[in-house]
């Protein structure tokens, strides 16, 4: 009988995961719940959960190589993928292959919160660079700006460039 070697197993309970609140446009947070971080044989993806705050929004971007699935579980909003507005309630799932532009709007009085799984990983190094540590219970931050190296920081990450024909 052939027999598997176990691999990692672990429970990641709300707020234990590394945070970062995240500057503007997004505001809100993001929290990276399983990654190469948790053990280092977690390979081919990570996930986590983010929190747009109200007013507020994750810009227009697209991956290289990733792929991202997103599950919104509370609140409302829009997701423009590929320029093509879409509502977004508890239940939508988003799945946003290479190479495809999408971004999520929140125009309530809301935080909608969704979990994302990005294949093959990588977002947490981003949200990381870009954010500021957060902490469970923690009152936020005044809205903050991205780093000046932001374009560096998404080429050196999960990101490619926008095809500037698709976005306008």
């Amino acid at each position: 009988m052939e027999t598997t070697a176990k691999r990692a197993s672990f429970v990641v309970q709300p707020g234990e995961g590394e945070s970062y609140w995240q500057p503007v446009p997004a505001n809100g947070y993001a929290e990276v719940t399983v990654s190469k971080r948790n053990d280092p044989s977690v390979s081919g993806f990570s996930s986590g959960i983010q929190v747009i705050a109200p007013g507020s929004y994750i810009r227009e971007h697209q991956h290289g190589i990733e792929q991202e699935l997103l599950f919104f579980f509370e609140g409302k909003g829009t997701v423009v993928v590929n320029g093509v507005d879409h509502p977004v309630v508890p239940g939508t799932t988003v799945y946003a292959g290479p190479g495809n532009s999408h971004k999520i709007v929140n125009e309530g009085t809301t935080d909608p919160k969704m979990m994302w799984v990005l294949m093959p990983g990588g977002l947490e190094d981003f949200f990381q660079a870009i954010g500021r540590a957060r902490q469970l219970g923690e009152t936020p931050p005044v809205p903050f700006d991205r780093p000046v190296n932001v374009a560096e920081i998404e080429a050196e990450t999960v990101f490619a460039a926008l095809d500037k024909a698709k976005s306008e």
